[in-house]
């Protein structure tokens, strides 16, 4: 059967069953189409499978599967977390508000999330192409509104208030430079590995020299330009965010064949601007500095005298990863969720460590690192750059943030406040978390339906 095409499996259907023309349907290859050649017998062969009544089934749940089962996962974790580590806010003197008010929160903000999704991953590709730069601008143009109309917590504006919900810009800003930077290195993947994106330091040439003006021109301005916008809009509220976008970005570049030494270049320039950023104490240079200076006391002194009340949330966080062990202390067990801060979002990871144990817990570390394999998949069957980047962008936002996310709780970096995708309690990066892979989604999908648009200007493989 492996050598018919398309006609003739359905002939051979025919002679078996005498022309039904349920059965010939049947017949029909499905994944991934790989026996259709081009034009009818193509799609044909590629068309929504049949029903009984020869009426095509459409799908609510289209794309990567094991994705799928990653995200229904997650959202179950979020919810057990979510519910238990929230008894101390619910309690509280000052509100009267129960468990079970968090947890329809979380319930709603698990739903909504998932429609989005699945309304997302229904885009076809090409559409995020096409809106890539007004969804950029929007999100930047947002992200600076905050620091003028936005509400301050802990010294920093972060959310703009809407009703009963705070959105947060800066979630889709990160998302907005992925989907961005996508788009300008797939355009460019015919001469990539020829251009110079990082102008020179001697900055009084950037407009005598012919050649400072077209490495700004055809590098710096439509490459290099978006991500070091994000970072700098991102920074003075949330410097982790901007790291994390840069880090994504930096990947992405060196995946999207931008010339390495461009990118050593680039890392450079980065070293230089954090020492400068740090000197002039600008942004929240302060909270910075404080963080790196607590991690490092942590490391270097002994913490075995001190009082309970004095001790820093890592320190609570790594005592719950402590009391927790192999098998956990039990669902709703936890002792360490009315010391810590904020259990339910800064440091879900150690709360679920604690009540379930590290077992599972490594079994969620492995989820995470598991969406970054599974794009790893996806992006070797896209074919052309934009969805192939923008598939491996997302998920590296996604896993990192993850990663960040448990080094701050076992005290191997300092406090970035980062949350933990899907789980920790929140709205907009559970939302934003949602529409990345929604984007995975409609790209896997579309390498199920062999349905991708293929620019030979867009090849990865070009030289």
């Amino acid at each position: 059967m492996n050598g018919l095409g398309s006609g003739d499996t359905r002939r051979a259907a025919g002679t078996v069953v005498g022309g039904s023309a349920a059965t010939d349907a049947a017949q029909i290859p499905r994944a991934g189409c790989p026996e259709a050649g081009g034009g009818p017998e193509r799609e044909s062969a590629c068309a929504p499978e049949p029903d009984n009544e020869g009426v095509p089934v459409r799908r609510l749940f289209t794309g990567d599967r094991v994705l799928w089962i990653i995200v229904a996962v997650l959202a179950v974790i979020s919810v057990l977390v979510v519910y238990s580590s929230t008894a101390k806010m619910a309690y509280d003197a000052h509100t009267a508000r129960t468990t079970a008010h968090f947890l329809r929160q979380q319930l709603m903000i698990l739903a909504v999330s998932l429609g989005v999704m699945v309304f997302v991953q229904k885009i076809n590709c090409r559409i995020y192409h096409f809106f890539a730069r007004p969804v950029y601008v929007l999100s930047v143009l947002l992200t600076v509104a905050v620091y003028f109309i936005g509400a301050t917590t802990n010294g920093a504006a972060r959310w703009i208030p809407l009703g009963p919900f705070q959105f947060q810009p800066s979630e889709a800003l990160k998302v907005a430079t992925v989907l961005f930077l996508a788009q300008q290195l797939a355009g460019r993947q015919s001469k990539i590995d020829r251009l110079r994106i990082v102008p020179s330091w001697r900055f009084w040439t950037w407009r005598s020299s012919p050649l400072q003006r077209r490495i700004w021109r055809e590098g710096t301005g439509p490459i290099l330009m978006p991500v070091v916008i994000s970072c700098a809009v991102i920074f003075p509220a949330h410097t982790s965010s901007a790291v994390l976008v840069f880090l994504a970005s930096w990947v992405m570049m060196l995946i999207g064949r931008v010339r390495f030494g461009e990118l050593l270049k680039l890392v450079g320039w980065a070293v230089a601007g954090i020492a400068v950023i740090m000197t002039l104490n600008l942004g929240r240079s302060e909270t910075a500095e404080g963080r790196v200076a607590t991690w490092v006391h942590l490391w270097t002194r002994s913490q075995t005298e001190k009082p309970i009340e004095h001790l820093t949330d890592t320190e609570r966080s790594m005592i719950a990863i402590h009391n927790g062990g192999i098998l956990g202390e039990g669902a709703g067990q936890s002792a360490m969720r009315v010391e810590m801060i904020h259990p339910e979002s800064d440091y879900a990871y150690a709360f679920f460590v604690e009540e379930y144990g590290l077992l599972l817990a490594l079994v969620l570390l492995m989820l995470y690192l598991w969406i970054f394999f599974r794009a790893i998949e996806i992006f070797r069957r896209c074919g052309t750059a934009f969805p192939g980047l923008l598939v491996l962008g997302l998920a590296l936002l996604i896993t990192c943030q993850a990663l960040l996310h448990i080094m701050v709780t076992v005290n191997l970096i300092p406090e970035t406040g980062q949350t933990l995708p899907l789980i920790s309690r929140g709205g907009s990066s559970v939302l934003f978390t949602a529409i990345a892979l929604g984007m995975i989604l409609s790209v896997s999908r579309q390498n199920d339906e062999q349905s991708h648009e293929r620019p030979r200007s867009e090849s990865l493989y070009e030289r």
